[in-house]
């Protein structure tokens, strides 16, 4: 870890967007605090006027989008900042287009009404014009089922930019629709990542990368939400098949605790299966391996560049 520090450019360094106090600290990290009132505000989802807000205030202290490394962003309760972030790095490369490839156990191209929220974000990204590919990759959640096909935000996935990678969740809905060729579902993990390293390493688009941790199995490290299957080599293989196209990056789904003041937000987060009461006695030592987890990924992303 000390030679990483020592060997990192100074245009690498990461951005702790510190909005709930669970990133610990990383290398030659510059690091953003975001206070309570904002904390409240934008966790799980907000107006888009209210996120606009909030990157605006984090933007002014933020360095240039092209002179940091990945962006740290907290749990992945705040997931939809990833949005601002891709849309900076959009505006980078509208002369090439911007292919995104999200690691996640959940699609987050849901219904909200209310605005944006961490289920929803993937939507508005698929409306920026200079976006030409989403890949999410790593989904077993229930939200890719037949039950819920009705809150997917289908004009997303029509416009055939967003592309589902799967395992253990049927999708054969997904035909009705004439989407099949954007269902990738697989039988195990193996097969899912093999395909999908293979189809991200055969084009060769500027690429931005946002890595849910919810995605890995609980084997590997816990998050605040319900998780998938992989493991941190098959997220190594992803990030390794997008060598030399990673132009930006960000991680979220690190650990910890909120109670909202917010009535509504209590009401959905609990309604998305949300329950923070389990975590006190553990918090410490899993946010100590998640740490240590975030290490590596941000070894894995600088080596991508």
């Amino acid at each position: 870890m000390v030679a990483l520090e020592e060997n990192r450019h100074v245009e690498s360094r990461p951005v702790v967007l510190d909005t709930d106090g669970s990133v610990g600290a990383l290398p030659a990290e510059i690091r953003l605090i975001l206070n309570d009132d904002w904390r409240e505000a934008v966790r799980y989802g907000c107006r888009i006027d209210v996120l606009n807000a909030c990157m605006r205030n984090l933007e002014s202290r933020m360095p240039a989008a092209a002179s940091h490394g990945t962006v740290f962003l907290g749990s992945g309760d705040f997931h939809h900042l990833s949005l601002p972030l891709v849309q900076r790095c959009a505006r980078r490369h509208k002369h090439t287009g911007l292919r995104v490839v999200v690691l996640d156990n959940h699609p987050d191209n849901m219904r909200f009404p209310w605005g944006i929220h961490c289920g929803s974000w993937i939507h508005h990204v698929a409306r920026i014009p200079e976006v030409v590919q989403v890949h999410v990759i790593g989904i077993t959640s229930g939200d890719l089922g037949l039950a819920h096909a009705w809150e997917h935000k289908l004009g997303s996935l029509l416009t055939r930019k967003i592309s589902y990678w799967s395992t253990g969740v049927d999708t054969r809905w997904a035909r009705w629709l004439g989407l099949r060729a954007h269902f990738h579902s697989f039988r195990d993990r193996q097969s899912l990542i093999l395909a999908a390293s293979t189809a991200l390493g055969a084009e060769h688009w500027p690429t931005y990368c946002s890595i849910d941790k919810d995605v890995l199995s609980q084997d590997e490290v816990q998050t605040n939400w319900d998780q998938g299957v992989l493991h941190r080599a098959d997220v190594a293989a992803i990030i390794d098949a997008l060598q030399g196209c990673l132009v930006g990056s960000d991680v979220t789904g690190d650990i910890s605790m909120w109670r909202y003041r917010t009535a509504w937000k209590r009401w959905l987060s609990t309604a998305d299966g949300q329950d923070s009461t389990h975590l006190l006695a553990n918090l410490r030592p899993w946010q100590a391996r998640q740490n240590a987890l975030n290490w590596q990924l941000l070894q894995m992303l600088d080596a991508a560049r």
